[in-house]
């Protein structure tokens, strides 16, 4: 063995140690393999009693190198090391020092025991990269565990920890020094796990991981065929099951589902580094003190959720009234947590006790490291409230305003150091969503971007830089959706045919069901402010203005919006159906059917050449950030991948063709990008741009 394997071998007192030591996290590359196989070889010219295979650092092995999906499989194979490991001539301990994850877990199965660290993580999680467990994981796992824990498992792609995995049977003991308690394991007969009999079939376990598997994931392929794998376990000798394993593994590995949820894992592994590491160099001082401005359900989950990781919270509401009601809301989500068994009573109340303060007015505020104002949605109030907090806190303050739109260079003019000012764009529920959209102004700092993405990191965001834009990425994407589908209303569609259509698709609700939850009068305010109604060269839609200035009807809130509502459930509503009809008939247009198809298509070409504007203009620096605003923050499918690499996967020069197609249709609202031009000409990918 030479120092540069990642895997290295010491034997020493009848034990040969195995070591693998692939930083960052150890996966399974085609050199790890390698040094595996000459491990191996190594171990079994010894004279040894046993082997022990363990991980360097705080992982085991996190998995294969998804890196390598794309390119053909290369010799040496992992379901033929794990072979070898299950039938090596001494018995071979895992010692498990940390993540055991897809393949790593897998090479754990193959051992003779299983010995963890208490901290130690598990798991069968491939399906959610699109594809399912490669190395023998649906076969030995039930093995070990039964049927029904692995179909939940590996159906779900659920990672547990150590005593978890104890209680299920595929670890068998708990250390805090795994690899010592590996070489004084006695050593007795044992089978193999592939030796071990068949799992007794349970077919009403597996009808109900499939149910399962439809509503956590659909639209998804990989989690019904690992299901089916698991299943089989009970039926087919252990190698007519590891070949129609192997035989799955390979064919979605290569499919449009695992490329999606590969580029989306990447992106997402590439933001959350950006924020961790976002700065260290610049501003090492974490914030530990925060001004919340705005207690109502938006503001005082920000304030949550910065409490939930230690920060102290001055909630800060306009008058004595709006103090209680804020104090309220948090008491709410505190309870909350309570009932989901998140935390107990007293500890609830001890945190809140302790994080909380909460204030009318600016005129007694701590001096905090960062103000966050989550106020109405106007102009001229956030410029107060800015104002405000520039007199109140301490010069070396970050503000930052969580406006979903408006323009944050207006915001913070006048302030003394506009340099310490940016937008944190939180979702809601903030203690929920990913998503954090930090929005660099004309003169954000360095050291205050710094300072907000490594906040971002803390609350275990995924921290998407955007530039200054109304919408900035999601909600200037969001609006052209909402646009190009009242346009399909006018033309023939019908508010819950585009539903039906876009959740065929994935969306996890149509754009009219989303306006009806969250109330018709936000996306009416938005129009009103943009002045779309006397808009030049801009096609105005009228229906959804008339909806709300005529009937009053307001979504869910009020009983009624683009759906009739009954007892909670919804109805086409034939008062819609005839304003629709109207203003068709007002514009000349003979009203045709559309395909769920043609819906999907349009619906989505407008989100991706908005991508491309996005681009062009430098609002989002890469695509891939497009991606993670649209899946994390407004329920594009993941499994898409987002609506840039979904352009890729059609191809790019369809889309132009499309786009040219809908502009002489409509020349109002289409025309191609010039960057999508250039990239269709140059034959490159966005990846290039």
């Amino acid at each position: 063995m030479t120092d540069q394997s990642p895997v290295l071998v010491v034997v020493e007192d009848g034990v040969a140690l195995i070591t693998i030591d692939n930083p960052p996290v150890n996966v399974t590359s085609h050199a790890v393999r390698e040094g595996l196989v000459a491990a191996l070889d190594k171990a079994e010219a010894a004279d040894i009693e046993r082997v022990i295979l363990t991980g360097a650092g705080r992982t085991f092995v996190a998995g294969a190198d998804a890196r390598e999906f794309s390119a053909p499989p290369r010799a040496p194979h992992l379901p033929d090391i794990i072979a070898r490991i299950e039938r090596f001539p001494v018995p071979v301990i895992a010692a498990i020092n940390g993540a055991a994850l897809g393949g790593g877990l897998e090479l754990a199965l193959a051992c003779r025991w299983r010995i963890a660290a208490p901290a130690a993580t598990l798991g069968l999680p491939e399906v959610t990269l699109g594809v399912v467990p490669g190395a023998g994981g649906t076969q030995r796992l039930p093995r070990l565990t039964g049927l029904a824990a692995a179909l939940s498992l590996i159906g779900e792609g659920r990672i547990v920890g150590a005593a978890e995995a104890q209680r299920l049977g595929f670890v068998d003991a708990i250390d805090d020094d795994p690899v010592a308690s590996a070489r004084r394991l006695p050593l007795s007969a044992r089978p193999a796990t592939g030796d071990l009999p068949a799992p007794a079939a349970d077919d009403a376990a597996v009808e109900a991981a499939r149910q399962q598997a439809r509503r956590r994931a659909p639209g998804q392929i990989a989690p019904l065929k690992a299901i089916d794998l698991v299943a089989a376990a009970a039926q087919l000798p252990l190698a007519e099951g590891l070949a129609e394993e192997r035989k799955a593994f390979l064919a979605l590995k290569t499919s449009d589902q695992a490329a999606a949820l590969r580029h989306v894992f990447f992106a997402e592994r590439a933001a959350a580094g950006q924020g961790r590491a976002g700065g260290a160099e610049i501003r090492r001082a974490d914030v530990r003190s925060a001004v919340v401005v705005g207690g109502g359900t938006m503001g005082a989950s920000i304030a949550y959720a910065l409490a939930g990781i230690g920060i102290d919270v001055a909630l800060v509401e306009t008058d004595p009234a709006a103090v209680e009601r804020a104090r309220a809301n948090v008491a709410k989500l505190y309870d909350d947590a309570v009932k989901r068994g998140k935390t107990t009573p007293e500890a609830a109340a001890a945190d809140r006790d302790a994080r909380f303060t909460f204030h009318a007015g600016y005129d007694a505020l701590p001096a905090a490291d960062i103000a966050i104002e989550a106020a109405f949605e106007d102009l001229d109030i956030k410029r107060r409230i800015f104002a405000a907090l520039d007199a109140a806190l301490p010069e070396t303050a970050v503000l930052a305003t969580n406006t979903s739109y408006l323009d944050v260079n207006r915001i913070f003019e006048g302030l003394r150091n506009p340099g310490r000012a940016l937008g944190l764009h939180f979702f809601s529920p903030a203690h929920v969503m990913k998503l954090l959209e930090v929005v660099k102004a004309r003169e954000t700092s360095p050291e205050t971007l710094a300072t907000a993405l490594r906040l971002g990191a803390r609350l275990k965001k995924i921290p998407v830089l955007a530039g200054v834009c109304d919408g900035f990425i999601g909600n200037r994407i969001l609006t052209r959706y909402r646009q190009t589908t009242d346009i399909l209303l006018i033309e023939g569609a019908s508010p819950w045919q585009v539903d039906a259509a876009l959740r065929g698709f994935g969306m996890a609700m149509g754009p009219y069901e989303v306006q009806d939850l969250s109330g018709l009068d936000i996306a009416y305010a938005n129009r009103k402010r943009l002045g779309w109604k006397t808009k030049p060269d801009f096609r105005y839609i009228p229906i959804a203005d008339r909806v709300v200035e005529e009937t009053g009807r307001l979504g869910r809130k009020s009983g009624a919006g683009w759906y009739d509502y009954a007892d909670g459930k919804a109805s086409p509503s034939t008062l819609i159906e005839s304003i629709v009809a109207e203003e068709s008939a007002k514009a000349g247009i003979i009203r045709r059917n559309f395909s769920d198809e043609e819906i999907v298509a349009r619906a989505t070409t407008a989100m991706i050449e908005e991508g491309f504007r996005i681009l062009e203009e430098g609002i989002a620096g890469k695509a891939a950030d497009i991606d993670l605003v649209l899946v994390h923050g407004y329920a594009f499918p993941r499994w898409r991948g987002g609506p840039m690499h979904h352009a890729e996967r059609i191809g790019l020069a369809e889309i132009e063709r499309r786009i040219e197609a809908f502009a002489a249709a409509d020349p109002l609202s289409w025309s191609v990008p010039e960057m999508l031009r250039g990239l269709v000409r140059e034959g490159r990918g966005l990846d290039e741009a």
